[in-house]
C-alpha cells in the first residue's frame, strides 16, 4: 500500500476459531437468552432435534458434536431471549416513537406475548384477544376484493403452515403469494430453470467428497452460511481447489479454524481455503466466466492439435446440450481487453482459472446473492452453467451447480405452493383434493406488490413473518404508501420496523419460534423444512413458549382461514389440520406424491429424505429437452453502465446480522464495528474523490437522464462515514437495509424482478 493511501480495514484472524465463540457469547449476553437455550443448541440440526431457523445449509446424516455455526447460534439465542414485549410495553410507547428506534432496539424489547391491535386515536398498539383478532380480520377480508390483498411469506415458516397459507390464499381468491425468495434467489428459480430445467441446485453433500475444483461466486460463507466451512475445509484438505469470485476478499473464503478441532484451536494453523481469489468488480462475473470459457476452448484446441484427450466433454455436449455452436462463436469473438474492462480482473487471472478448470475432472459451481441480485443475474447463472456444461459437469458425482439459499425454508415454501405463478401451483391437485377452482391469473411478485401498493390498488397485506417494508428497495416511496393500506396483519415473534407503519386497520399476531414446543390437541407437533440440497427434515423442540398466549404459525393460518372462508367447503378442515400437523403432511404427500410420498415416515430419518432433481439425472425439463448453452447479451450484470464519477454499490450483511435482524454492531470478519452507516471504498478511489478516512458523504442514485425508466426521482442517503477497504475500482459496499433507499423499485433482475442490490449506480457528494 502506497504511503499516501489510507490503510484498508480488515480482519487479521481466520474465520471460525475463538473469534466465532466470542461472537456467540457477546450475542448471548445481549439477548439475555434463557438458560435452557444451551439444550436447544445441543440438538440443533440433528435428527430428532430442532432445525436451525437461520440459513438453509444441509443437516448431515452424521452430525458433528455441535452442529451449529456462529450465526445459527445467534439466531437461536436471539429467539430464546428472556426479554418480553408485552401490551404494557406498547402502552408506554406510541408507534410514532417506536418508528424512530431502529430494528436493533425494537427487537431488543423482546418476544411479543399477546395479540395487539393498532388504535389510530392513541397511536398505540393495544391488547386484544385471539377471538377478537380472528373475527375482525376475517370480517375485513370478506369485505375486501381478494385480488387487492397480498399474502407475503418470510422464509422461516415451515412446510406445514406454508402449504396451508398457499391453500388459504387461493381459496380466498388470489395468487398474490410472494415470499422472501423474490428478494434473494428468485433469479435462480427462473434463470437456472431456463437452462437446466430445474429451479434448484443439483448437488448433494457426497459430491464434496469427489469435487476437484469449486467456482465459488458471490457468496460469503463466513457470515451467511458458516456450517459450509466444515465441508469446504474437508474438500480442500483432500486436494480440492476453490476459485473465489467476489468484489470483497471475504475472510470466510480465505482461511478457517475449525472450532471443533482442539488441535487447530490451540497449536494448529488455519486452513487456507482459496486457491485463487478473483476480485471481480460489481457485476463482473459474466465477463470473468467468458474469459475462463475462452481459455478452456484454447486449451481444447491445443489438445486436439497435439492428439491429446479433449478438454471438452464432446459426447455429453452432443447428447445433452443445445446451443453449443452459437455460444462457441460468441466466446471466440470476445475481446480480451473488453473482458478485462467488464470483469475488473486480468486476462492472466481468467486464463489461470481456465487452466485449473481444464485440468480438473470434476467441477462444481456455487453461488449466492452476489450473482442473483443483479439486473442481468440470470445471464450470470447462464454463463456459470455454460462453463459447467463444457466439461459435462452437471449430472454426475462430484460436479454440479449449487446455489446457497440464505433462509432456512425459503426453497421449501416454493416447493409446497407459495408462489405467485399459476404454472407452479398444484392447481389440478387443489381441484382433486378440495373441489377447489383457483384463480388463473398470476399474482404479485414482491416488486409488483409494492408497485400496486404505491398505486393504491393493493389494499391489504398479511405477513407470515418478516420485516418486508424495511427489507425492500425505494424506502421513501414504499413507506409513504404502506400505511395507506386498509389492512395490515403481521404474524411475528418480535417487533420490527414494518409493524411501526400500521395500515388503517393493523394487527400483530405473536407466534412461537421454531425452537419452542408446539403443543396442539393431538400432542407435541413436528414441523418440517427443505434445505438447499432438496432434503426434507422434521424439527421439534421442547423449550417452553415465551408466553402462554402464543400460537403457532400453523394454528394462526388455520384460524384466519376459517374466520375468512367459513365452512362452505367441507374439505377445508382447518381445525383438524391445526390439531394434528401429520394430517397436513398427508396433504402435502397427496399433492406432490412423486416427491413427498410417505412424508410422515421419512422426514425424521437421519439426513432427511431427498425429494429428487431431474437435472441431476440428466433429464432436462427445458423447452428443447436439453441443457441450454446461452449467449449473454451483456458482459457486466449491472443494469446501468459506467460513466465518469459513477460507482456501483453492493449492499451486504454484517457479521452480526441475519436479513434485517441486527444482533449487534460488530462486523468482525471485515474488521469493522460500531457504526452501520458506513461506505467501504477502495483507497485509490478515496484519494481520487479527495476523501479521507471517516469523512462523511452522501450517496445519490445515479440514473442517466435518458434512461428508459421515466422515474428519475432523486434518491439519496446522507451522512455515511467512509472507510478504506480492499475493493475493485469503482465498487462501493455498505450495509443492507440502511442503503435500500438508493435502490429504485424498477432496478431489478430482468426475468425474476429480484431487486438488483449488488450493483446500484451511485455518485458521491461530500457532506458539507
Amino acid at each position: 500500500m502506497a504511503a499516501d493511501l489510507p490503510e484498508p480495514k480488515g480482519y487479521k484472524r481466520a474465520t471460525g476459531g475463538w473469534g466465532s465463540l466470542e461472537g456467540i457469547t457477546r450475542v448471548e449476553l445481549t439477548a439475555k437468552a434463557s438458560p435452557s437455550a444451551a439444550l436447544t443448541l445441543k440438538t440443533q440440526n440433528k435428527p430428532g432435534g430442532y432445525m436451525c431457523s437461520s440459513c438453509a445449509w444441509t443437516k448431515p446424516e452424521d452430525p458433528h458434536v455441535f452442529e451449529f455455526c456462529e450465526n445459527g447460534a445467534k439466531a437461536t439465542l436471539w429467539d430464546l431471549t428472556t426479554a418480553r414485549c408485552t401490551p404494557e410495553f406498547f402502552a408506554q410507547h406510541s408507534v410514532s416513537e417506536l418508528r424512530e428506534w431502529g430494528d436493533y432496539e425494537l427487537e431488543k424489547a423482546g418476544r411479543l406475548t399477546e395479540p395487539v391491535r393498532y388504535n389510530p386515536q392513541t397511536d398505540k398498539y393495544e391488547r386484544a384477544s385471539w377471538d377478537d383478532a380472528f373475527a375482525a380480520i376475517g370480517a375485513k377480508l370478506q369485505r375486501m376484493e381478494p385480488k387487492a390483498v397480498t399474502f407475503y411469506a418470510s422464509g422461516k415458516a415451515a412446510l406445514e403452515p406454508s402449504y396451508l397459507y398457499a391453500l388459504f390464499a387461493r381459496a380466498y381468491g388470489h395468487n398474490n403469494l410472494p415470499d422472501s425468495s423474490n428478494m434473494c434467489h428468485e433469479t435462480t428459480s427462473v434463470g437456472l430453470k431456463k437452462v437446466i430445467g430445474s429451479s434448484v441446485g443439483t448437488c448433494q453433500m457426497d459430491d464434496f467428497d469427489h469435487v476437484d475444483v469449486i467456482f465459488y461466486m458471490g457468496q460469503n460463507p463466513g457470515t451467511n452460511s458458516p456450517r459450509i466451512l466444515h465441508t469446504l475445509q474437508k474438500a480442500v484438505e483432500r486436494g480440492c481447489k476453490i476459485l473465489a469470485f467476489n468484489p470483497l476478499k471475504e475472510k470466510g473464503l480465505r482461511e478457517f479454524i475449525n472450532p471443533q478441532n482442539p488441535v487447530q484451536m490451540t497449536v494448529g494453523s488455519p486452513t487456507k481455503l482459496d486457491h485463487m481469489y478473483c476480485q471481480v468488480r460489481a457485476g463482473g462475473d459474466i465477463a470473468a466466466l467468458m474469459g475462463v470459457c475462452k481459455r478452456v476452448l484454447q486449451r481444447d484446441g491445443e489438445a486436439q492439435a497435439s492428439g491429446a484427450d479433449r478438454i471438452l466433454d464432446t459426447a455429453f455436449i452432443a447428447e445433452h446440450t443445445h446451443g453449443f455452436d452459437t455460444f462457441i462463436e460468441t466466446v471466440r469473438a470476445s475481446d480480451w481487453e473488453e473482458l478485462e474492462r467488464a470483469s475488473g480482473i486480468t486476462r492472466a487471472e481468467m486464463e489461470q482459472a481456465g487452466d485449473i478448470y481444464a485440468d480438473a475432472d470434476n467441477v462444481m459451481g456455487i453461488y449466492g446473492m452476489g450473482v442473483t441480485q443483479h439486473v442481468h443475474g440470470a445471464q450470470t447463472i447462464g454463463m456459470l452453467v455454460n462453463l459447467l456444461l463444457l466439461g459435462g459437469n452437471i449430472g454426475r458425482r462430484g460436479a454440479g451447480c449449487s446455489p446457497i439459499r440464505g433462509h432456512s425454508n425459503v426453497q421449501g415454501q416454493r416447493t409446497v405452493g407459495v408462489t405467485e405463478k399459476v404454472s407452479l401451483a398444484p392447481v389440478e391437485k387443489y381441484r382433486e383434493l378440495f373441489n377447489l377452482e383457483t384463480p388463473q391469473e398470476d399474482g404479485h411478485t414482491t416488486v409488483e406488490f409494492l408497485e400496486a401498493t404505491i398505486a393504491g390498488t393493493n389494499k391489504g397485506y398479511i405477513g407470515l413473518g418478516g420485516n418486508l417494508a424495511h427489507a425492500v428497495p425505494d424506502h421513501e416511496q414504499v413507506h409513504r404508501a404502506w400505511g395507506k393500506m386498509e389492512l395490515t396483519v403481521h404474524v411475528a415473534t418480535k417487533l420490527n420496523t414494518t409493524h411501526c407503519m400500521p395500515g388503517k386497520e393493523s394487527w400483530i399476531l405473536p407466534c412461537l419460534v421454531r425452537a419452542e414446543e408446539d403443543l396442539q390437541g393431538s400432542g407435541s407437533q413436528w414441523v418440517s423444512m427443505e434445505d438447499s440440497f432438496s432434503h426434507i427434515y422434521g424439527s421439534r423442540s421442547h423449550r417452553s413458549p415465551a408466553s402462554e398466549h402464543l400460537k403457532s404459525e400453523t394454528a394462526i393460518v388455520c384460524a384466519l382461514a376459517k374466520a375468512t372462508l367459513g365452512s362452505e367447503n367441507p374439505t377445508l378442515v382447518w381445525d383438524e389440520w391445526a390439531d394434528d400437523y401429520s394430517r397436513v403432511r398427508d396433504l402435502i404427500a397427496a399433492t406432490f406424491p412423486a416427491e413427498f410420498h410417505d412424508m410422515n415416515a421419512r422426514m425424521n430419518q437421519a439426513g432427511g429424505f431427498y425429494r429428487g432433481n431431474a437435472a441431476r439425472e440428466r433429464i432436462w425439463k427445458t423447452d428443447s429437452g436439453k441443457a441450454e448453452f446461452t449467449d449473454p447479451t451483456v458482459l457486466n450484470a449491472c443494469g446501468i453502465g459506467d460513466a465518469e464519477g459513477r460507482y456501483h454499490l453492493a449492499t451486504l450483511r454484517s457479521n452480526d446480522q441475519f436479513n434485517t435482524t441486527i444482533y449487534g454492531h460488530s462486523d468482525r470478519l471485515r474488521g469493522l464495528s460500531g457504526d452501520r452507516r458506513i461506505i467501504m471504498m477502495r483507497p485509490e478511489d478515496m484519494v481520487k474523490e479527495g476523501l479521507a478516512e471517516n469523512d462523511r458523504i452522501d450517496l445519490i442514485t445515479d440514473v442517466p437522464a435518458d434512461h428508459e425508466s421515466a422515474d428519475v426521482s432523486r434518491r439519496a442517503v446522507s451522512g455515511f462515514r467512509v472507510v478504506p477497504y480492499d475493493l475493485p475500482r469503482g465498487t462501493l459496499a455498505g450495509y443492507f437495509p440502511e442503503l435500500n433507499p438508493l435502490i429504485p423499485l424498477w432496478y431489478h433482475e430482468e426475468l425474476s424482478k429480484t431487486p438488483a442490490s449488488k450493483g446500484v449506480p451511485v455518485r458521491i457528494e461530500k457532506t458539507a
